[in-house]
Formats: structure tokens, C-alpha cells, sequence
């Protein structure tokens, strides 16, 4: 079974993050989810963003680094939105990855200034129509298949963000299932 280190998104580590981890749990694996926010919660996107600019990418993606310290270095690295960005630089600088699981976002490889790591599979999964997903993300996730011969890109359909969120207004209950099922399947082949 796979070790898992899941990192929230914007909304900071909400039930919705829970649930998700939880599903991944309950298919056997170990599942990390850090709170990047120590503590905070948001029901808005609008006040959520104040804080992350607030805090500073640089700050959050630091928590992330010495959270991964803790753990293993066999470990796959995930990220929903803002929690792509330190899941994919810890995929392609900490010696020991198993695969990253990039959703909502992507980042171009180039970005971090290393290689992507040799054998390492990715999957990202977007909404083709998603009106918050950053300009590039998804020329970066082409980018990652053109380089990473075990790479998937999953679009779904619709215009939806943090589609896996339960609870919240863009939850996608089909294409968090079918993203569930695509990462337990990923993980169960390592």
C-alpha cells in the first residue's frame, strides 16, 4: 500500500479535504493531510486568497517542505489547487517520490529548477472549463505528459474548481468519484 501526502487547497483543510483523504485511506493506503493554514478554515475563496497572500506562497509551500521532512521518502505527493504547487516541487526535488496526484492545477516542470524524476508517474486531473484555473495550467499538465512517460491528464467535463470539495458549490460528485477511482488505481499499481 502506498503513503500519501495530501495537500488542501485554498479552503485550508476542510471536512471536504477529510473526506477525500478518508476515501483513500479506506482503499488501504496511508494518507497525510497537513494543515498548511494552522488552523484556519474558509467558506470563500474571496477571504481565503486574502490569507494566502497574506501568508505568502513561499511561507505555505516552507510548511509543506517540513512537514515531508517528518516522513518518509517514499511517498506519493498530492495536492488539490494551491496544494498542487508544494505536492509537485517536493514530486520533482526530494529524492524518493512514488508518483504525484496534481488536481485543479499544474505547474510547468521547468519551474522548479529539477528534472522530473526518472520512473516517477503523474496524474492531473482538471475541468476543461474551470474559469479559476490559472492561465497555463493546463499547457503545464501537457507539458508533464509530452515529458513523463507514465503521465495522465484527465479533463472533465465542466467549469467547476474544487470539484472533489463535499459540501461545497463546486462539487462534482461524478467526477470526484471517477477521480477517486483513477488515484486508487494509480496507487495500487506501485
Amino acid at each position: 500500500m502506498a503513503e500519501v501526502l495530501l495537500f488542501h487547497h485554498v479552503l485550508g483543510r476542510t471536512a471536504g479535504m477529510e473526506a477525500l483523504a478518508e476515501r483513500f485511506r479506506t482503499a488501504g493506503h496511508t494518507v497525510h493531510l497537513p494543515d498548511l493554514f494552522e488552523g484556519r478554515t474558509f467558506t470563500d475563496r474571496e477571504t481565503a486568497r486574502g490569507y494566502v497572500d497574506e501568508v505568502g506562497f513561499d511561507t505555505l509551500v516552507e510548511r509543506g517542505r517540513v512537514v515531508a521532512e517528518d516522513l518518509p521518502r517514499e511517498l506519493v505527493y498530492a495536492g488539490v489547487s494551491l496544494g498542487a504547487l508544494p505536492a509537485q516541487l517536493l514530486t520533482q526535488t526530494r529524492l524518493g517520490a512514488q508518483a504525484a496526484v496534481l488536481i485543479s492545477a499544474a505547474i510547468d516542470p521547468s519551474e522548479f529548477g529539477a528534472p522530473w524524476p526518472r520512473g516517477v508517474p503523474v496524474q492531473v486531473h482538471l475541468k476543461e472549463d474551470d474559469p479559476l484555473m490559472a492561465e497555463g495550467d493546463l499547457d503545464a499538465a501537457r507539458s508533464l505528459v509530452e515529458l513523463v512517460p507514465d503521465a495522465e491528464l484527465y479533463l472533465y467535463p465542466g467549469a467547476t474548481h474544487l470539484f472533489t470539495e463535499e459540501g461545497y458549490a463546486d462539487h462534482d460528485p461524478a467526477a470526484a468519484e471517477q477521480l477517486v477511482e483513477r488515484v486508487i488505481s494509480l496507487l495500487a499499481r506501485l
